[in-house]
C-alpha cells in the first residue's frame, strides 16, 4: 500500500513511539483506509472504539460505553456527589468507582492495552474522554493519561458535533471550556500530536477543491457562492433523472421522499429481513430491519465491494432491476451493467485476551446479515457522513449546524454532479470557532520528523525498562503472600502458605538486580552517543539472567492450578491463582519478545506487526502447559485429557489469529470436511448465508460446484439453465419450477455461468 507522507508518518509514530496523536483530514483524504492498515500492521495490542454503535459497527469495534462500561450520563470530573434529575444524569469520578464494577474480561483487556484508537472522534463529548482516562488510570492502576496507553484520535472535527443537552451543559460549563474531546481536561494537559491528511482522493476538480477548502475554513467569497449558484435548478424533477440523490437536513422529510418515490412505482413490492445469529442488539442494526423494495426503485450501497472485482462502493446509486424472494438484482446505468447484491455480514464483537499470547483479539458475539442497499432517492446530511455520490440534489436551506454546508457538498466528486434546489446563502456555513482555532495546532513535516526522532528513543528506552519494572508483579505476589492468614490456616489454601513464601522469595530476590538494570540503561540512553548495539548486548545478558527464574515462577503457578483445580471449594485461591500467572505470563513474554525487539532495533528495521513476530513467545504458553502436563502426570499418576482446560474455565472462549475475510473462513472451514450445517454453526451465521458463500467460491474457482451437489442434480440444473443470461434473475427459473429446485441450488449454478463468461 502506497501512503502519503502524513500518512506514513502515522504509521511510525504508532509503531516507533507511545505518543498519542489526532489524525484528521477533510473528506475523502482516506482516513478510514489508514485506519485498516493501522490496525493490519501495527506490532501493538489495540482496542478500536467509538462514540456511537452505528460508527463502532463500521469502525470494526466496540462503543466506548461498552468497552469501558460508562453509564449514559454527564460525567463531571471531581470526586463530588453525584446529581440526578428527571431530564439529566451526572456521574463523578467516586460514583464511577464505587458503582460501575468492570467484568474481568474487560478489565484484562484495558491491562494488555498498548493502543486506542477511537474513530469519529468529531462526536466525541469532552467529559465522556476525561471518564475513559479515568477507568483506564484505575484499571491499569497508573497514574499516566489513559494509563500508559498510546491513544490515537481520528475523525473530521468539521463534521458531526458532539450532542450535549442545555441542562446538561449548564452543569457541564464550570468544568470545560466547550463540548469537543479537545477540551477535555486530559487532552488540554497532554495534548495529542495533530496530523491532517490533505491529499484529496474524492475529488480532482481544482476549483470545486477550492471552494470545499473555503467552506472548511469560513472564507467562503462571493465568487464560491455565485459558482454553486450556477447550478441551482429549484424545479429540478428527481423522477426524470435517475441516479440523483436528495441531501436534506431532516429524517422526517428524507423518508417522506424515499415513501413517495416508491409509492409511485406500479410494480409489486418485496419485503427483506435480516439474519440475526446470537447477540445484536437492535440499537445497534446498521441498517434498517426491513427492507421495501419494488423493480426500478432507486437504491445506494451503504458498504464497499470487498471482492476483487469491486463492483460497488459506499453511496454508489443503481436501479432495482429485478427482485424475487432471495434475489437482488440492480442495474447501473450509465456502466449498463446488472449485479446480483450479496447479503452482507456485520459482527458484533467483543475484546478478550488470549491466554497464551497476552494479545488481543476478538470474539464474535453476533451476526447481522442483510442486504447493504438502501433507498436512495434522498438521505440526510448526517447520514451522508463517509459516503461518496456522482450525482446529488442538495436541499440546504435550512443548515442548522456548523460544517453541515461543508458535509453535504463534500459528497460529491465533482461539480459536474450538482444540482442546488434553491440558492445557498451565506448565514449557516461558518464553522465552530474552537474547531478553527485548535486547527492551528496541526504539526508541519519538520516537526513530524524532529518529534519523531525524539520519541522513537524515548520509545525504545521505556520498552526496555518496562520489561524489568516488576513492582506490581511484586506486589500482586506480596498480597498473596499475605493474604495466608489465621483464617485461612484450617482451609484448603492454608496448605499451600509454604509454597507461596517460597515463590514471593524467588521473585523479591530479582527485584533488585531488575532496578540496577533498569538504571543502567539510563544510564546508557543519557550518554551524548547512544550505543544501540552496546545496549543490544546488555538486553540479551540481562535476559539470560532473568528469564530462567521468571520462566520457573510460570511453571509453578501452573502446576499449582493444576492441583487446585481438582479440589472442592477453591473457586477463590484458584482465580487468586489464576489472576498470578496472567501476570507473571506476561512479564515472561516481554522478555521473549524484548529480544527480538531489540535485534529489529539494532538492525535499523522497520518496528512492525511483521517484524517482531517471534516463535519463542507466539508458542510459549503452549510449550509451558505441554511441560506442565507431563510433570503433573509424573507428580500425580493422572494423565490429563487434551481438551482439559490448563489454568482456564471451560467457558473461557478464545479467539484465532487476525480476522480474515468472512468468505475465507468458510473457505478453510470447507477444506476441513465440514458441511455447510456444520459450517453455520461455527461461525454463527445461517446455512443460506454459507451457501452464499460457496456460489461466490466456485465463482473464483477455489472451489467445484461438483464438490457441493452431486452430479443427478448438476444434469437437472444444466437443462435448465440453457439460454439462461447470468445477468437476468434465477427467480424466474424458481418460479417456473418451483420447489423442484431450492433458491441455493439456482445460485450455485449461476455462479458456474458468471465464472463462465469471466474466463478467456
Amino acid at each position: 500500500m502506497i501512503l502519503s507522507e502524513a500518512a506514513s508518518y502515522v504509521l511510525r509514530f504508532i509503531n516507533q513511539t507511545n505518543r498519542s496523536i489526532f489524525l484528521t483530514g477533510k473528506a475523502g483524504t482516506g482516513k478510514t483506509t489508514l485506519l485498516r492498515e493501522i490496525i493490519r500492521t501495527t506490532h501493538k495490542n489495540t482496542v478500536v472504539v467509538a462514540p456511537t454503535g452505528i460508527a463502532a459497527l463500521n469502525a470494526g469495534g466496540v462503543t466506548i460505553h461498552s468497552m469501558f462500561q460508562l453509564p449514559f450520563g454527564a460525567f463531571i470530573p471531581d470526586y463530588s456527589t453525584p446529581t440526578f434529575s428527571d431530564s439529566v444524569k451526572f456521574e463523578t469520578r467516586d460514583s464511577l468507582r464505587r458503582h460501575f464494577k468492570m467484568n474481568a474480561v474487560k478489565r484484562s483487556v484495558i491491562r494488555n492495552m498498548e493502543l486506542l484508537i477511537i474513530d469519529e472522534v468529531s462526536m466525541l463529548r469532552a467529559d465522556l474522554l476525561d471518564a475513559v482516562d479515568f477507568m483506564m488510570q484505575s484499571v491499569r492502576k497508573k497514574s499516566a493519561p489513559f494509563g500508559g496507553v498510546q491513544v490515537l484520535f481520528i475523525g473530521d472535527l468539521l463534521q458531526l458535533p458532539p450532542v450535549v443537552k442545555n441542562e446538561e451543559w449548564d452543569t457541564l460549563r464550570k468544568y470545560y471550556r466547550g463540548k469537543f474531546f479537545f477540551h477535555s481536561h486530559v487532552v488540554q494537559q497532554h495534548p495529542p500530536l495533530y496530523i491532517e491528511l490533505t491529499k484529496i482522493f474524492r475529488q480532482t476538480d481544482d476549483v470545486f477543491i477550492n471552494i470545499l477548502n473555503n467552506l472548511r475554513n469560513n472564507i467562503v467569497s462571493r465568487e464560491d457562492v455565485q459558482a454553486l449558484n450556477a447550478h441551482v435548478k429549484p424545479d429540478f424533477n428527481l423522477r426524470d433523472n435517475p441516479g440523483f440523490i436528495t441531501l436534506t437536513t431532516h429524517n422526517a422529510k428524507a423518508d417522506a421522499i424515499n415513501f413517495a418515490a416508491l409509492e409511485v412505482l406500479d410494480q409489486r413490492t418485496f419485503e427483506y429481513s435480516p439474519e440475526i445469529t446470537d447477540d445484536f442488539p437492535e440499537k445497534i442494526y446498521p441498517i434498517e430491519e426491513k427492507l421495501r423494495l419494488k423493480v426500478g426503485a432507486q437504491i445506494m450501497f451503504v458498504k464497499n465491494d470487498l471482492s476483487a472485482e469491486k463492483l460497488f462502493y459506499n453511496g454508489k446509486t443503481g436501479t432495482v432491476a429485478a427482485l424475487s424472494q432471495q434475489e437482488i438484482l440492480v442495474h447501473f446505468p450509465e456502466e449498463n451493467k446488472t449485479i446480483p447484491v450479496e447479503r452482507y455480514e456485520w459482527q458484533n464483537i467483543r475484546y478478550v485476551v488470549n491466554p497464551n499470547t497476552k494479545e488481543i483479539t476478538e470474539e464474535v458475539l453476533g451476526t447481522f446479515v442483510h442486504y447493504p442497499i438502501k433507498l436512495a432517492w434522498a438521505i440526510t446530511v448526517h447520514k451522508s457522513q463517509g459516503l461518496t455520490f456522482d450525482k446529488a440534489a442538495l436541499d440546504v436551506s435550512h443548515i442548522f449546524q456548523p460544517g453541515q454546508a461543508y458535509v453535504a457538498f463534500s459528497r460529491l466528486r465533482s461539480l459536474d454532479g450538482l444540482i442546488l434546489l434553491s440558492p445557498l446563502k451565506m448565514n449557516g456555513l461558518e464553522n465552530d470557532p474552537d474547531v478553527m482555532q485548535y486547527a492551528e495546532n496541526r504539526a508541519d513535516f519538520d516537526i513530524l520528523e524532529h518529534s519523531l526522532k525524539r520519541e522513537s528513543q524515548g520509545f525504545v528506552r521505556n520498552v526496555l525498562k518496562n520489561s524489568f519494572e516488576w513492582q506490581e508483579l511484586a506486589q500482586q505476589w506480596r498480597n498473596h503472600k499475605f493474604s495466608y492468614t489465621q483464617e485461612t490456616a484450617r482451609s484448603e489454601k492454608g496448605k499451600h502458605k509454604t509454597w507461596a513464601d517460597e515463590q514471593y522469595a524467588t521473585l523479591e530476590k530479582l527485584l533488585d538486580p531488575a532496578a540496577k538494570f533498569m538504571m543502567q540503561l539510563d544510564r546508557l540512553f543519557d550518554s551524548e552517543t547512544t550505543d544501540i548495539q552496546f545496549i543490544s548486548e546488555r538486553i540479551e545478558a540481562a535476559i539470560n539472567y532473568f528469564l530462567h527464574p521468571m520462566d520457573k515462577l510460570v511453571g509453578e503457578l501452573l502446576l499449582k492450578i493444576e492441583e487446585v483445580r481438582r479440589v472442592k471449594k477453591t473457586k477463590e485461591f484458584y482465580s487468586e491463582l489464576i489472576e498470578l500467572e496472567e501476570e507473571q505470563t506476561k512479564a515472561v513474554l516481554q522478555l521473549l519478545r524484548m529480544k527480538r525487539f531489540m535485534e529489529v532495533v539494532a538492525s535499523g528495521a522497520e518496528i512492525s506487526k511483521e517484524s517482531l513476530s517471534t516463535v519463542a513467545a507466539k508458542n510459549y504458553r503452549d510449550d509451558k502447559i505441554r511441560e506442565i502436563r507431563e510433570l503433573f502426570t509424573q507428580k500425580f499418576g493422572e494423565v490429563i485429557p487434551d481438551d482439559a482446560p490448563i489454568g482456564r474455565t471451560s467457558s473461557k472462549k478464545q479467539k484465532k489469529e487476525p480476522k480474515k475475510h468472512t468468505v475465507q473462513e468458510t473457505y478453510e472451514l470447507w477444506q476441513q470436511q465440514m458441511s455447510v450445517k456444520e459450517i453455520a454453526a461455527h461461525r454463527k451465521l445461517t446455512k443460506q448465508t454459507i451457501y452464499t458463500h460457496l456460489a461466490k467460491l466456485i465463482e473464483n474457482q477455489s472451489i467445484l460446484i461438483s464438490d457441493v451437489l452431486p452430479q443427478d442434480r448438476l444434469d437437472a440444473l444444466a437443462e435448465i439453465f440453457i439460454g439462461f443470461n447470468p445477468e437476468d434473475a434465477v427467480g424466474t427459473l424458481k418460479e417456473k419450477h418451483g420447489d423442484e429446485f431450492t433458491w441455493d441450488e439456482l445460485k450455485l449454478y449461476r455462479a458456474t455461468l458468471s465464472l463462465a463468461n469471466t474466463q478467456p
